[in-house]
């Protein structure tokens, strides 16, 4: 049975269009309304009242199965103005939810750059004051730092005499005692300690992630899950999402980065004959994702240069250049994708030196290879990634905060060449746009307003680098199309176009037409992938 969508304003990726027909799972022809209707004279036709309609959000970098767990732990991150709030909402969870002794408490989300009170990190005596009988662990907002209290350090037995880990550290007052906060590889001392999930609690975290998905419009993700949970073989949640791909549950398109930090795992991972590109329309293997530094804000991005307001650090480097260049040379060797979290640029010297020199020594033809985050660049570096033919995998939402603090953090020239979303585009890369969910919401209208508007949507930090700002349609087509590049799908999704998958968004309003500062308040009505409706209300009205 075709449906025939029609009287809307919708973007096909390159143009508009009047109206296109779907049959099952497939958009199989586009153009005017009258011929179409003349072509499927017997289609079900649905009338759109002239709201916006695009191709389904592809989230190019993001974390799902994290965002479904973080949805089943604390939401901090509306409840953290101050960290008298932070204490008194974990405070109140613990009793509202009735958590017993003993057991451990769980939170993502909180940032110390927005506290009212004191800008500083929480230490292990301010969680002492929420409680002493609960092992508590709270996640900063990057997920590149936490902090625990007296008794999760005593249960994960850290001590003043603990060695300081690699590729990470905690932080130790002037006596050397540990202060409760973990970087980086340091996360990794706590996170043994959690208990790991079931396959069946796997599950119920990805199928409500996906449907929180849905409601922004996501239809695809490419996303970071095998180091979610400490010790959790990353066969469990390969099996977790087959298993709802055979119930019929899943509403997302999988693209699985796949996340190892040591070569022995990865070379077992190929040897299984899993590799880029195998599976299905539903889940499928993408690259290798590696971890190369930390985040800005808690100032774990690996800098040439020691931060602005803080002389004493250039951040954190996870892996040294040995560790890279094996790493990427067994992975691109092996005829493998590739795609590492840079943020600061002296990492990302170091992960061009292991790409160029692998791909120099073992030429192929369109590896797609490419770093996520691309954020603190040298004028240098975005001519380097042209010549290497990478990827951009960027999260313009991260311009909200980052906005705030990039001038703070670091040297004045740097940060006038960072961020450069345009010149990218300019020069010929390739760039995709997603969320780094749970790091931020998969609002990808959010991330749209941010890179058209170079300015922050909730707080007023002035605008950066305008220079750098993307049209609309690009920044839609960062969301759609370029998205589906980076997984080798342009061919099926990111388009309204016949022969594409039926994945589209019906949204509420039209960013083409609404004020710039306005972008982020468009929803979606409906979201359709494989041609049925996953979210939304059953008729389209006018509102």
């Amino acid at each position: 049975m075709v449906t025939l969508y029609t009287n809307g304003h919708i973007f096909d990726g390159n143009g508009w269009i009047e109206a296109f027909a779907v049959d099952g799972s497939t958009i199989v022809a586009t153009g005017r309304t009258t011929a179409l209707i003349q072509q499927y004279p017997k289609a079900t036709i649905v009338d759109l009242n002239h709201h916006f309609v695009s191709a389904g959000f592809n989230d190019s970098h993001m974390h799902v199965l994290n965002y479904g767990y973080g949805l089943a732990s604390l939401q901090l991150a509306e409840h953290t103005q101050s960290l008298k709030q932070l204490q008194q909402y974990v405070r109140d969870e613990i009793h509202h939810r009735n958590i017993p002794s003993g057991r451990w408490v769980r939170g993502r989300g909180w940032n110390h750059d927005f506290f009212e009170d004191d800008q500083r990190f929480p230490t292990r005596y301010d969680l002492d004051q929420i409680s002493t009988d609960h092992p508590i662990c709270l996640v900063r907002a990057c997920g590149h730092a936490c902090v625990v209290n007296s008794l999760a350090l005593e249960l994960i037995h850290v001590t003043k005499d603990t060695p300081q880990p690699n590729g990470g550290a905690f932080d130790v007052d002037e006596h050397g005692e540990p202060l409760g906060i973990f970087r980086e590889n340091g996360l990794d001392i706590v996170y043994q300690a959690l208990p790991k999930p079931s396959i069946d609690e796997l599950e119920e975290m990805l199928e409500n992630a996906m449907h929180h998905l849905n409601a922004y419009g996501v239809t695809s993700a490419q996303t970071d899950d095998f180091v979610v949970f400490h010790g959790l073989d990353y066969h469990d949640v390969i099996t977790a999402y087959q298993n709802l791909e055979a119930k019929g549950k899943m509403s997302v398109r999988i693209y699985e980065q796949n996340h190892f930090t040591n070569p022995h795992d990865l070379s077992q991972f190929l040897s299984e004959g899993r590799n880029t590109g195998i599976g299905s329309f539903w889940f499928k293997y993408g690259p290798l994702k590696m971890l190369g530094d930390g985040s800005l804000g808690a100032r774990t991005a690996y800098l040439s240069q020691p931060y602005a307001d803080d002389g004493s650090t250039h951040g954190i480097a996870v892996y040294d250049q040995t560790t890279f260049n094996q790493m990427i040379d067994l992975a691109h060797r092996s005829g493998m994708q590739i795609a590492i979290h840079a943020i600061g640029d002296a990492i990302m010297d170091r992960i061009m030196n292991a790409m160029e020199s692998s791909m120099t020594s073992h030429p192929r033809c369109d590896a797609r290879h490419g770093i996520i985050h691309c954020q603190i660049m040298r004028p240098d570096q975005y001519q380097r990634m042209k010549a290497l033919d990478l990827h951009a995998y960027i999260q313009s939402i991260f311009l909200d905060y980052d906005i705030g603090i990039v001038n703070q953090r670091v040297d004045p020239l740097l940060a006038a060449s960072s961020y450069g979303f345009h010149t990218m585009q300019r020069i010929g890369l390739h760039v995709s746009n997603g969320s780094d969910c749970p790091v931020e919401l998969p609002n990808g209208m959010v991330g749209i307003q941010c890179a058209v508007t170079r300015k922050s949507v909730h707080h007023d930090y002035g605008v950066y680098r305008p220079e750098e700002a993307m049209s609309v349609a690009d920044a839609i087509r960062s969301f759609t199309i370029e998205g589906a590049h980076a997984s080798f799908e342009e061919g099926i999704k990111g388009l309204i176009a016949p022969g594409y998958l039926a994945d589209f968004v019906i949204w509420s309003d039209d960013p083409f037409m609404v004020e710039p500062q306005q972008i982020h308040t468009i929803h979606p009505l409906q979201t359709y992938v494989n041609g049925t409706c996953v979210y939304g209300q059953n008729h389209i009205d006018n509102q």
